[in-house]
């Protein structure tokens, strides 16, 4: 009597006690289970794996093998490094500001040495293209396409035979590389080939071409601008304005003497290009790494494949 007037008094969805300890027995109980099937299911795989060792090993063996062989046998490539840093400004900085405003009305260029137009000219496609032709690299670059003994491209049909834009694109995709510290100003200057000794010689020659294109462009602004001051001079009979030109000549007159002056116009050089002894690449230890670790998983998949096939 005084246990179903208990069970009365409970609370509705109340569990009694027994079975609730039935219910908290079964979680463990489930979870054994569950760590039980996965054991079983790991178990499974190793054995499926071990029936199989020979074709893993197999696979595994043959892409380490590969691997190494290609490791020894491809193409080495060296880098050939020059750093440089700006050239002193070669405007001249005395000048009043209103001489600058004039200067830009009459059309007078008031910079010289600026370093971002000459990073850009040297990353530009036309001193690429000005480079390879004078060098005549465009069968260097494609020398795997050209018959030096015949003198012919080893592709009939012109339109697949390699051209300047096809040595241009290689040029910057592969060969060139320019990296600019904007805190300090300094620029890194690589060349990557496969002779060192040519990676080297290219980098100098790149940096020589470049500061004697914008020394001979500054040259040839600087002597419009001296010519075009002259002649304004001569016309006006103003003195303060005769005194301004006067200085804007001078300026111009003492670009035109920098310019002559010096060779390392746009860069000086801090560390000259010397021929690398040390590739780049191939990496050959860490090819060899991946493909005996991709050769043991492809392995690994072709056995679980296989095995899921079977009827």
């Amino acid at each position: 009597m005084s246990d179903r007037s208990s069970d009365e008094q409970r609370p509705a969805g109340t569990i009694p006690s027994e079975s609730a300890g039935r219910h908290s027995a079964a979680v463990p109980q489930d979870a054994a289970q569950y760590s039980a099937d996965e054991e079983i299911r790991l178990a499974e795989l190793w054995m499926i794996v071990w029936s199989r060792k020979w074709r893993v090993i197999g696979v595994t063996s043959l892409f380490a093998v590969l691997s190494v062989l290609y490791a020894i046998f491809a193409t080495e490539w060296y880098r050939a490094e020059v750093l440089l840093a700006p050239a002193e400004d070669r405007s001249v900085s005395s000048l009043p500001t209103q001489l600058g405003g004039l200067a830009a009305l009459a059309g007078v260029s008031m910079g010289g040495g600026d370093s971002v137009e000459a990073v850009a000219t040297l990353k530009s496609r036309d001193f690429a293209r000005a480079f390879i032709e004078d060098k005549g690299l465009l069968k260097v670059f494609f020398a795997d396409q050209w018959d030096p003994e015949d003198q012919r491209w080893l592709v009939e049909d012109p339109s697949e035979q390699p051209d300047i834009r096809d040595a241009v694109r290689r040029f910057h995709e592969e060969i060139l590389r320019v990296d600019e510290d904007r805190t300090t100003g300094l620029v890194t200057l690589a060349v990557e080939w496969t002779d060192p000794v040519l990676a080297a010689e290219w980098a100098s020659v790149l940096v020589r071409r470049l500061n004697s294109r914008l020394r001979e462009k500054a040259l040839e602004e600087a002597e419009s601008n001296v010519i075009y001051l002259q002649n304004e001079m001569a016309e006006t009979n103003v003195v303060t304005l005769q005194q301004t030109v006067g200085r804007l000549l001078e300026s111009e007159l003492q670009k035109l003497m920098l310019a002559r002056g010096t060779e390392e116009f746009a860069f000086r050089v801090i560390d000259s290009a010397q021929p690398p002894d040390q590739r780049i690449r191939p990496k050959r230890a860490l090819i060899a790494i991946v493909g005996t670790l991709a050769g043991g998983v492809i392995s690994l998949i072709w056995v679980f494949v296989g095995q899921a096939l079977r009827p």
